[in-house]
């Protein structure tokens, strides 16, 4: 790995919020002429910074007998891989290496100068468990077999106590990121504003004409900060309950910022009108709130026209949505536990019985009923965005829409990981506590996704919908 030199101050202000982390883990690894660790354990939710700022600290040394490797166990899928690429970069030549003792060996007998200093860092380290059961407690104590100075980091988004090797698992530092608290977050995004601000002047430069395009760009040099954190204000109140993931954050902000700002570029709102700005941006965002983590976007016109009517029965069908929706190759029951976890997320748990329990008994009509049906589209509970619920909930409205009857089995209860691998569940709290039922869960997905999915498996999402049904 070639290195620039970057100091500790300037990776502080990149990553201003990891402050702390950087610093202990710059006490640690600074000097490679001190001991290193042997090894260093990095966990945290993704989305995080982990991988980020280990990437960024390895340049910070500038020592020209600093060596680093950074190694993601997804890619180096087996042992021989894994040794073979390690090598490859530290030794700066190929070799050929089948087991652990042969890498060692190569380690060993090395030209390594006295004072020389390894980091070898392995992102999604928990794929390690699916190689070698000696693999991992040997890496650790990978110092003690060489007798070189070498630190192991190892990346991983699940806590260390989900490791079953125990050796030498009490000899690792470890340390934790944690989730980026609201106003945390505000202060990343707020660090993309002139990213944004370009991205917006290479749009108006794109589309619009030679005199709309003068006057549009004029407008564009007056938006400052405190405009763009207040836009932040409101998208992060819409979405900072969804998601966590800053990266994802990012990107679903960028995407808006243009939306927000367009009536302003039209003249037809005032820059200083953040209540009008506001209304125009509220039902775009909430229908970017049931796109997260998906790589498609909705026409300009489509967005419009969800802001103008909210109604979901008259939008016309999007293709790109309905490809989508096809390739996810859900097991049977996988696409089942959706369509359950999306009704979970979307009805409220006082509707359960009326909606699943088919012998529920006769529902007196009061007037305060009536006037709950009567919703305008901005209070439906498909449109507000979806609400956590518990994995108890879940199964138990699986198992009442599904017509056969299917026992509680690992298999089962793995295809609720999947479905949170795949973003399409996300964890709001208790991620360590699923099976003793404290854990709560949300669907990410929205309307039109889940009803192409109903499509595939024969089931009407709209009928036990509380809004619809």
């Amino acid at each position: 790995m070639s290195f620039e030199v970057i100091s500790m101050e300037q990776l502080e202000n990149k990553y201003p919020c990891r402050a702390d982390f950087i610093r202990i883990l710059y006490s640690m690894i600074s000097n490679p002429q001190e001991n290193f660790p042997q090894a260093i354990y990095i966990s945290g939710h993704t989305g995080t910074g982990k991988t980020a700022i280990v990437k960024d600290f390895l340049k910070t040394p500038g020592f020209k007998t600093f060596r680093a490797v950074h190694v993601n166990c997804v890619e180096c899928y087996s042992t021989k891989i894994l040794y073979e690429h390690i090598l490859e970069v530290l030794l700066a030549s190929e070799a050929r290496c089948d087991t652990f003792k042969e890498f060692v060996e190569i380690l060993r007998l090395s030209n390594v100068e006295v004072g020389n200093a390894f980091v070898i860092a392995l992102d999604n380290a928990d794929r390690l468990r699916d190689m070698d059961n000696n693999i991992l407690p040997s890496l650790l104590r990978l110092q003690e077999f060489t007798g070189l100075n070498i630190c192991v980091l190892l990346i991983s988004q699940i806590p260390l106590e989900k490791y079953h090797c125990k050796t030498g698992l009490s000899e690792i530092i470890s340390l934790y990121t944690p989730q980026y608290t609201k106003v945390e977050t505000l202060k990343i995004l707020s660090g993309n504003f002139e990213n944004n601000l370009r991205m917006v002047r290479s749009r108006i430069n794109s589309t619009s004409c030679e005199e709309s395009r003068q006057n549009q760009c004029a407008i564009v040099d007056q938006i400052t900060q405190e405009f763009y954190n207040n836009y932040l204000n409101v998208f992060l109140s819409v979405f900072y309950k969804a998601c966590r993931d800053v990266p994802e954050l990012k990107i679903t902000a960028s995407k808006c910022f243009f939306t927000y700002i367009e009536p302003v570029l039209n003249g037809t709102v005032e820059i200083t009108d953040v209540a009008r700005l506001w209304r125009n941006i509220a039902a775009p965002l909430r229908s970017s709130l049931s796109q997260v983590y998906m790589r498609f976007d909705k026409s300009e016109k489509e967005v419009r026209c969800f802001a103008r009517s909210q109604n979901y029965e008259g939008n016309s069908a999007d293709n790109s949505l309905r490809k989508l929706a096809q390739t996810f190759e859900l097991p049977f029951y996988g696409k089942y536990l959706l369509i359950a976890a999306f009704l979970a997320s979307h009805n409220s748990a006082k509707e359960d019985k009326r909606l699943f329990v088919k012998h529920h008994g006769k529902q007196r009509k009061r007037m305060q009923s009536v006037n709950a049906k009567a919703k305008v589209a901005e209070k439906m509970s498909s449109s507000l965005g979806p609400k956590s619920f518990s994995l108890d909930r879940l199964l138990a409205i699986f198992y009442a829409i599904l017509d056969e009857k299917v026992g509680l089995t690992c298999n089962l209860l793995s295809q609720i990981s999947t479905l949170v691998h795949l973003k399409l569940l996300g964890f709001v709290s208790g991620e360590n506590n699923v099976m003793d039922g404290s854990a709560r869960l949300q669907c990410t997905v929205g309307l039109e996704f889940v009803l192409y999915i109903g499509k595939i498996v024969g089931f009407n999402v709209y009928q036990y919908l509380c809004d619809f049904a």
